[in-house]
């Protein structure tokens, strides 16, 4: 017998044998029921006491039965499509007569069905039917329109099917009409949590913003929450979760990027309830990564970070991770499909650790013969987006263009440059810096950050026109504390023909620190005469190769 659903206590064997019959029922993909199939509903509910619900794919074939309201149906796995509706409508009966509840029409917009349906039943019989179905969004009414009641007969020749393909196409249309205003990106809504940090909470709303852009989505809604502390279930509340679920039905978004990190159950209960794609911080991180990553290098290094994040979130994942098989014939391998995805997912993190290994061997070999040149090297980091790799050109006139994107650098770029009056030296670009750097990435970037260790000078370029710039400079500082990096800090002020005077000379005065513009060259001169210096301070003064003019 197929699965029932809901409150099941105290029926009859044969009862719960002809609620089960009812998967074998089909209706007509135009026709919104059969007569057969509402008298069979009517009949069984009267018998049972209770309400009797069925889900039905648009096909109309029978995928669930439940024995209460609609609530106690099971939400399809994935039920939303590339359109707008799930593809799915509910049949139910009323035994106590009246219209569709507010918990009818809550599961009917919270879900996307494409319908929902409530038979009144008197005596085993059906009498009236109440339909509801979504409408447009920025419609005149509200999200969904409710018919009058009406004959359940009168239902039996309606045109459901043309219903249904014209509603969908006026959600197609308004689509493609919010794709020509904001363009073709992934529409996503932001949300990020303050938890007492004021100011700072809303500077990583502003980052998670630049996170999702530079993805490729298309920022509809960013919401800023105030929570001292997580609901273990909803993160932000369900109320709020539905909330978010009526924004995205308006605004066409498909996808909900959180400021802060979710359990894998916190994941799939707000996945559930708002039928949105859910990703938390570090998954839109790795997203960008994987987008970027062009050499074998960091092609290795993202899929490692991916695996890592990804293995202890295998648990709950639905039942995809179900098991292989069971019983008489299957019991050889004993293994279910999540510890044949754990095992393979550990075997491939211990095959990209070796060839991680073998990457900072070589690198490490590269470093020897440096040292063995005697030719500093100077790396350049800071803050994601911050222009390094536009200054490394800039000093070395050499290398590639200047991205303006978060993370648009994953592998260690080392370039020869000069500098007037000292001579050759080694400028190596690294990863870019974010607050709170997930330890994944950390770790997998193990053999880019390792030029941190071997470097003479570490130049930590700060973006003097960023907003909250003294915040992303501590942030940058107390990692590289972290790190523990052996080589004095320069710290320059870049981009200082974008930011506003007076933020530049407040930076200056607190921070002691040279302002410059890679991409207009200003104050390179200096910088090149300061770094010189340092260099000349930290007991490498210029040696034979100073002769030398390597500046073409």
């Amino acid at each position: 017998m197929n699965k029932l659903y809901g409150n099941v206590q105290g029926l009859k064997p044969s009862l719960k044998k002809r609620l089960g019959n009812l998967y074998r029922r089909r209706v007509p993909s135009e026709r919104l029921y059969t007569a057969e199939l509402a008298r069979t509903m009517a009949e069984l509910s009267a018998e049972a006491g209770k309400a009797v619900s069925l889900l039905l794919a648009r096909n109309g074939q029978v995928r669930a039965v439940a024995v209460g309201d609609a609530a106690a149906l099971p939400v399809p796995e994935h039920a939303y499509l590339e359109t707008r509706l799930s593809g799915y409508r509910i049949i139910h009966t009323h035994l106590s007569g009246g219209g569709l509840s507010a918990s009818d029409l809550s599961v009917l917009f919270l879900h996307r069905y494409d319908s929902i349906v409530a038979l009144e039943v008197d005596d085993g019989k059906p009498l009236r039917t109440h339909l509801a179905h979504l409408v447009p969004p920025r419609s005149e009414e509200e999200d969904w329109r409710v018919y009058p009641p009406r004959p359940y007969g009168e239902y039996l020749e309606w045109d459901y099917g043309a219903t249904l393909a014209a509603l969908e196409e006026e959600l197609s249309r308004q689509a493609r009409v919010r794709e020509l205003a904001d363009g073709s990106g992934e529409r996503v809504i932001l949300l990020a949590v303050d938890d007492g940090r004021g100011p700072e909470a809303e500077l990583h709303l502003e980052e998670l913003a630049e996170l999702a852009a530079t993805a490729g989505g298309v920022v509809v809604h960013r919401e800023l929450v105030h929570r001292a502390t997580l609901d273990p279930r909803y993160a932000v509340g369900r109320g709020k979760l539905e909330e978010l679920s009526q924004i995205a039905y308006h605004e066409n978004a498909g996808t909900l990027i959180f400021g802060v990190d979710l359990t894998p159950a916190q994941a799939g209960e707000i996945e559930r309830v708002t039928q949105l794609k859910v990703l938390d911080r570090t998954q839109l991180i790795l997203d960008i990564f994987a987008q970027h990553a062009r050499t074998p290098q960091a092609e290795t290094q993202v899929e490692l970070a991916q695996l890592r994040y990804l293995l202890p979130r295998l648990v709950g994942k639905g039942r995809q991770l179900s098991r292989l098989g069971g019983g008489i014939g299957t019991r050889g391998p004993g293994e279910t499909k999540l510890e044949v995805d754990r095992r393979r997912i550990n075997e491939r993190i211990r095959r990209l650790e070796r060839e991680l290994e073998r990457i900072a061997k070589q690198r490490r070999q590269s470093r020897k013969a440096r040292r063995r040149s005697r030719t500093p090297v100077v790396a350049i980091v800071g803050y994601t987006n911050a222009g390094k790799t536009t200054l490394l050109r800039a000093l070395t006139r050499k290398g590639d263009e200047g991205e303006d994107k978060l993370f648009a650098t994953l592998k260690p770029l080392t370039r020869r440059g000069y500098l007037p009056g000292y001579g050759e030296v080694l400028f190596t670009d690294t990863v870019g810096f974010i607050r709170e750097m997930p330890a994944d990435l950390v770790t997998a970037f193990r053999a880019t950050l390792e030029e941190l260790g071997e470097a003479d000078l570490i130049v930590h370029v700060l973006d003097a026109a960023a907003p909250g710039a003294l915040d992303r400079y501590r942030g940058v500082e107390i990692q590289l504390d972290e790190m523990q990096t052996p080589a004095p800090r320069l710290l320059v002020l870049n981009k200082a023909d974008r930011a506003d005077p007076y933020d530049l000379l407040t930076l200056q005065d607190k921070l002691a620190a040279p302002a410059v513009s890679a991409q207009s060259g200003a104050g390179l001169t200096e910088l090149k005469q300061l770094l010189a210096q340092k260099l000349v301070l930290q007991g490498l003064p210029a040696q034979s190769w100073a002769q030398y003019d390597l500046r073409s």
